[in-house]
Parts: structure tokens; C-alpha cells; sequence
């Protein structure tokens, strides 16, 4: 029998954990419904989405399935509310003005609303991200507001050699464990994708994100 993504992926992911066990991500960005459903039938159970409003018309066609969602994008602030009804996480936080609206709006019969602390660790001029001396802050913050729980940390390093990203994944993993220090209950470093997940995890990550590896290459437009 072939073996399908999925298991090629989990099979990676554990023949490179060091540490605590790794939590994939399934990037399902711009896929269907239906291929989100096809993976849930495999055993995948979490989910990331870039686009709030893409997100919610998938969890309606899912909403017989119990999945983990995950909001991956850039989250703009007209969109707190809806992100925080709707994901079980909020992977990219990265200023202080997002945490009142999410607080607000998180229903109180649910479980808080897991956020990670997204930060632009090469400092690109193009990517979202609070810089590194504004983690400890912004941490800070979410503590104020009960419905909301820190989790830990998220980056996407730049797209260079194997050497450069090294070098962004252990200053991750060093800003990760500065934080820990201060918020003993946070868990998760997330950095990796499908073309660096196992480099990723060998320097630290406990999530990882992949897409293409899961779902192929995306359909492209004619």
C-alpha cells in the first residue's frame, strides 16, 4: 500500500523530535473544503487558515467534524471579532491594540483563546511581527485579559540558506526560553514549514506548519 502525505509527514516529524512531541499544522490555505475533510478522514486534526472570512465558510461545511483551527495570517483588527469566535488559536499576534477586541468577543463558556506571540525575527520590512525586544511586553499584556492564554511564540524566518535559517531558529528558541523564564506555563515554539520543518524542530520547534508537503502543489490559475 502507498504511503499517503500525511504519514510521510508524521513519520519525519517523530524520526526528528528530540523533546517534547511536535504538533503539525495542516496549512490549508486556498484548499477546499473537501480536501480539508479528506485529510480529517486520515487522522490530521489541526488546521491553519490564513483568511478569517475563507475559514469560516470551511468550518460551516465542516461543522460535523471536531478540528483544531488555527488562524495563521495577519490579523487585521476589524476582523478580532469574528477570529475570535470562530479559531481555537491566534498564531500571530504581534501588537498590543488586538488583545481588548479578542478578549471581548471570546465566549466565556469556551476555553481561553491560544495566541502566540508572532515575531519578525529578520527583521523584514515586508513581514508582520513584533520585533524581539517587544516580547516580553506584549507577553505581559495578554496576561491581563482571562478569556485570553498565552501559548508561546511563532516566526517565519526569511526565506536564505540553510545557515542563515539556523541562525533565525536558535534565536528563536533562545527568545522562547528567555520567555519561559516569565511565563512558566507557555509550550509552543512554532517555526518550520514544509521545506525546513525537520531543521526547525532540531533547534526547537513543538509546531510546525506544512502545506505543500500535505496537499501538493496549488492549482494554478489560467
Amino acid at each position: 500500500m502507498t504511503e499517503q502525505p500525511l504519514q510521510r509527514i508524521q513519520s519525519r516529524i517523530t524520526a526528528a523530535e528530540r523533546g517534547p512531541k511536535v504538533t503539525l499544522v495542516a496549512v490549508s490555505k486556498t484548499r477546499s473544503a473537501l480536501e480539508v475533510r479528506d485529510l480529517a478522514k486520515q487522522g490530521q486534526q489541526v488546521f491553519g487558515e490564513n483568511y478569517v472570512q475563507e475559514a469560516l465558510a470551511k468550518q460551516t461545511e465542516l461543522a460535523d467534524l471536531r478540528l483544531e483551527w488555527h488562524l495563521i495570517g495577519h490579523l487585521q483588527s476589524n476582523k478580532c471579532k469574528e477570529a475570535a469566535q470562530a479559531f481555537d488559536w491566534v498564531d500571530t499576534i504581534d501588537r498590543a491594540k488586538l488583545l481588548a477586541s479578542l478578549d471581548r468577543y471570546r465566549d466565556p463558556s469556551r476555553p481561553p483563546l491560544n495566541l502566540l506571540i508572532q515575531v519578525n525575527v529578520d527583521d523584514e520590512t515586508s513581514k508582520s511581527g513584533c520585533h524581539p525586544q517587544q516580547v516580553p511586553s506584549l507577553a505581559e499584556q495578554i496576561r491581563h485579559f482571562p478569556r485570553l492564554r498565552l501559548r508561546g511564540l511563532m516566526a517565519i524566518p526569511a526565506p536564505a540558506d540553510e545557515t542563515s535559517r539556523i541562525r533565525a531558529f536558535e534565536r528563536m528558541h533562545e527568545l522562547f526560553e528567555q520567555l519561559r523564564c516569565a511565563h512558566p506555563e507557555i509550550d509552543t515554539l512554532s517555526m518550520g514549514m514544509s521545506d525546513d520543518f525537520e531543521l526547525a524542530i532540531a533547534h526547537g520547534a513543538t509546531q510546525v506548519r506544512v502545506g505543500t508537503a500535505l496537499f501538493g502543489p496549488r492549482p494554478v490559475a489560467d
